[in-house]
């Protein structure tokens, strides 16, 4: 299928590993040339780089802590034109509710929510004016089912949801889109090396202690293993092209069936 992406420019923030890294790789595969950004250079040039050895796209790269003000600003002036916007940027940890200070629900919210309240406000003026635009928050299957050992975390995703459905309202009638696509456990560079820890730490294969995960932790889930972060790209990389248009002030699901709900 062709997603009919060439010509269009993508910013993916938080995009140097795991989802952000396959959503990046994905879109530049599918002829979008790709802003890749993450906080450091040597991480950004290694993705880049990595990207293009895979595909002919343009890959472009912005090292720069997108939770700032001043950062994505800079971003959006160095890279005119941005038609896809993908707010990946997040942050997560497991901590007790009382716990979890002040500072924590601030960041939290700093970086996983208003990064990509930010961003969507720098980037809507040229959407409007082409009269297209794709804008996709990346939440969470947590959005609907908060996790009581990260409640902070759960907090921002539902917040996404809220920011993506409003947003969408308010651009009716035009060709921008806005929604949100919500995973479940995804075998991200961070998970999977949190899993692979307790693997060694137990004596158990990373597939005992997966299994085991959704056995115990996830039990709802209906393919009982991660997704690929690649399962999810595939997902993003639609929902940005032309060819979703009829889609949009959604929460799109790529769960493997965490959340029990049929709607």
């Amino acid at each position: 299928m062709d997603l009919q992406l060439d010509g269009k420019l993508a910013l993916v923030s938080g995009s140097t590993a795991g989802i952000g890294f396959a959503i990046a790789r994905t879109l530049a595969q599918e002829g979008a040339s790709v802003i890749v950004n993450g906080r450091s250079q040597a991480a950004v040039d290694e993705a880049v780089d990595r990207i293009r050895s895979e595909t002919q796209g343009t890959v472009l790269g912005y090292a720069g802590d997108l939770s700032r003000a001043d950062a994505a600003e800079e971003a959006v002036r160095r890279h005119p034109g941005i038609g896809i916007l993908v707010n990946n940027l997040g942050i997560f940890e497991a901590k007790a509710f009382e716990d979890i200070p002040d500072e924590d629900w601030q960041r939290f919210f700093d970086v996983n929510v208003l990064s990509g309240v930010r961003l969507a406000r720098l980037v809507l003026p040229e959407m409007k004016r082409t009269n297209w635009g794709r804008i996709i928050f990346i939440s969470s299957e947590s959005a609907v089912q908060i996790p009581t050992e990260m409640i902070h975390y759960g907090m921002t995703k539902t917040a996404q949801l809220a920011v993506s459905r409003g947003l969408a309202e308010s651009v009716a009638g035009t060709n921008i889109t806005v929604n949100s696509v919500l995973p479940g456990p995804t075998k991200s560079r961070g998970v999977g090396d949190f899993v692979e820890g307790m693997a060694r730490s137990s004596d158990k294969s990373f597939e005992q202690v997966e299994a085991e995960f959704f056995d115990h932790v996830r039990p709802t889930s209906l393919i009982k293993r991660f997704a690929s972060p690649q399962e999810v790209a595939s997902l993003v990389a639609y929902v940005a092209s032309p060819l979703a248009s009829a889609t949009t002030g959604a929460a799109l699901r790529v769960d493997g069936g965490v959340v029990k709900s049929a709607f």
